[in-house]
């Protein structure tokens, strides 16, 4: 099989169309629960907090102070920006409340499956037992 002929059929499988769709949805996805997170929920995150900011929270490792990070990089100095970290942390764990909330939003309005119950054929052994009790029947 030629090159070409090999690629048209990978690129023509169900699963590769459904993955791109899906990454095209996922990117589109991404920007509404962006927004949500840092127009909805970090506004009022930063509110409850009293606008407190964990940017510049941050260890200069050269031993000096430096009033804020820009100045800390503007001076070349290595720094330890747990602040930065934090905030990635909490706006991590917004996003993940976000699409919690909108995935069972949906759910709600998915339909239920039908569920068809259908009884279990007996197993081997049973009918093994169910030919047994009918022999211990016709003896008596």
């Amino acid at each position: 099989m030629g090159f070409v002929s090999e690629f048209k059929e990978f690129i023509s499988k169900g699963n590769v169309l459904d993955l791109a769709v899906g990454v095209i949805i996922g990117g589109a996805f991404n920007n509404i629960v962006k927004s949500l997170t840092d127009d909805v929920l970090m506004p009022m995150l930063s509110k409850l907090t009293g606008g407190m900011d964990f940017k510049d929270w941050f260890i200069a490792l050269d031993g000096k102070t430096y009033n804020d990070l820009a100045a800390a990089k503007a001076a070349s100095a290595a720094t330890l920006n747990y602040g930065l970290f934090l905030n990635a942390v909490i706006n991590f764990l917004l996003m993940a409340f976000a699409i919690f909330w909108i995935v069972k939003l949906a759910n709600r309005f998915k339909k239920p499956q039908e569920v068809v119950v259908t009884d279990p054929a007996p197993t081997r052994d049973q009918l093994l037992l169910a030919e047994i009790r009918d022999a211990l029947r016709s003896r008596t």
